[in-house]
């Protein structure tokens, strides 16, 4: 039979050769659900290049023992059924390696549980396989990844599901997506495998099924998938853990796919789901922008702005220094017109607004987010106050529109909260985050900027009519 690539085989292949073809190697991470092919499809392209080109060296790193026999059979099904003739016998075959003397190529495995896997080889071609299950991921990111050169025609390619945030494939991946690394993030969600569905007879799909299907209708999602996601789920005693469990295992974006690992988040993330895709009209007109500084190429500037129920134009800036993050926003201001610009002033913040300030924009005000909160009693600092007006903003009977934006919903939906001895709400610090291995969470932090007045202040103010002197008998 031929072997004619799924489409998820076949949109990684294209996007793997216009790496290559733009650069001359490739370096690419696969997020995907499982039993995509994937794998199928990169052990058939490297055995390819192993028995056609001379001086190619093949190597599969997987994160456990079963695995790695599993890939290798996989190997050893498309050499056991080449024709006779197509290729040269192996001089070495054996349950981890096939050794070619003729092309001085070879075709090797090894497991992530040991440490120095593959570390001392001369590598063309490696296959990272269940990346995000390593158990020594950074050890090997500097073992064998090194021993693969840098030099035209080499390869990369690191697959896996998900598994959780913080780890070394998390890491990787979010670097890839904000383009700080020569990876390229490839994703692919479930729905796109024909084995994924179940008849649609008789369903009736549900307000949450029927979200779904509005959010990914037009990139292949069906009633037939949905009926199948259903008879998953059901086969669990809790609906809700199996549903997050789900997102995870079958992703339908690289969002939902990185669970956040902690139970108390404070943003349910099916409430920012919905607000990316809802399209309002909005009766506001003062224009209210947030601004969180950063400088250095570790967290970004965000600047964002929203008119009353609606969030936009999200923008985002690397290794500005102060004085030009000032003269942006200047030039933003003059053409925008903004009713209010709120920065945060702690830190680097500060210079910006004194220098808009002395530019005698009087409307930009410094928010010190880590001051005592407005109702005290209730909020341990002003952040959390912020936090909790945008969260309820986000949940509010009136439908919200926000930027269709990945890296906003992850920030929206990856901070925990607690209460402290006094009953009052705190939010989960940067330091906390980032110790949890996630990156600052500045788009949503500039969105929360945005509240530091309320949900109204947007509205048009209007003139109060003046109540008229009483005249005699006017209330008989």
């Amino acid at each position: 039979m031929p072997f004619e690539l799924n489409r998820a085989q076949l949109y990684a292949h294209e996007k793997l050769e216009e790496q290559k073809k733009k650069t001359g190697k490739v370096r690419a991470l696969v997020l995907k659900g499982r039993q995509t092919g994937l794998s199928t499809y990169i052990q058939g392209r490297y055995f390819h290049r192993v028995i056609t080109r001379r001086g190619t060296k093949a190597y599969i790193l997987t994160h456990e023992a079963e695995a790695t026999k599993n890939l290798f059979e996989m190997t050893m099904r498309y050499y056991n059924h080449l024709p006779r003739g197509l290729a040269s016998e192996a001089d070495r075959s054996s349950s981890k390696e096939l050794a070619f003397k003729k092309y001085d190529s070879s075709y090797s495995v090894g497991t992530a549980g040991n440490k120095g896997a593959g570390r001392s080889q001369t590598i063309q071609l490696f296959h990272g396989s269940e990346v995000a299950f390593w158990p020594h991921a950074d050890e090997h990111d500097k073992g064998v990844l090194n021993a693969v050169s840098d030099h035209a025609g080499t390869e990369i390619i690191l697959e896996s599901t998900a598994n959780g945030i913080g780890n070394y494939f998390f890491n990787m991946w979010k670097a890839a997506e904000s383009k700080q690394s020569e990876y390229i993030p490839i994703f692919i969600p479930w729905f796109w495998m024909p084995e994924y569905t179940a008849t649609d007879e008789d369903f009736s799909p549900t307000e949450e099924e029927q979200f779904l299907l509005h959010l990914y209708e037009k990139n292949g999602m069906t009633l037939r998938h949905l009926a199948w996601r259903r008879l998953r789920l059901m086969k669990s005693n809790d609906i809700d853990i199996a549903t997050e469990s789900f997102k995870q295992e079958y992703p339908c974006s690289a969002t939902e796919a990185f669970l956040n690992p902690i139970a108390n988040v404070f943003i349910n993330s099916k409430h920012v789901a919905k607000a990316r895709k809802n399209r309002i009209d909005t009766e506001a007109t003062k224009l209210i922008i947030g601004v969180d500084v950063a400088l250095g190429d570790t967290d970004k500037t965000a600047i964002i702005r929203r008119k009353g129920r609606i969030a936009y134009n999200l923008e985002t800036f690397r290794n500005l220094n102060t004085m030009e993050i000032a003269g942006y926003l200047k030039h933003v201001i003059e053409q925008e017109k903004p009713h209010k610009v709120y920065i945060d002033s702690i830190g680097v913040g500060a210079g910006v607004v004194d220098r808009l300030r002395e530019l005698n924009f009087h409307f930009v005000e410094g928010v010190n987010v880590a001051r005592t909160a407005n109702h005290r009693d209730k909020f341990r600092n002003l952040r959390a106050e912020l936090w909790n007006e945008m969260k309820e903003w986000l949940m509010q009977e009136m439908l919200v529109q926000i930027p269709d934006d990945d890296t906003l919903h992850g920030d929206l939906c990856n901070l925990g909260y607690k209460y402290d001895s006094n009953g009052r709400l705190q939010i989960e610090s940067k330091d906390d985050l980032k110790a949890r291995g996630m990156p600052s969470p500045d788009t949503s932090d500039a969105l929360a900027l945005t509240f530091f007045s309320g949900f109204y202040e947007q509205i048009e103010d209007f003139a109060v009519t003046t109540v008229p002197k009483p005249r005699p008998n006017m209330f008989i």
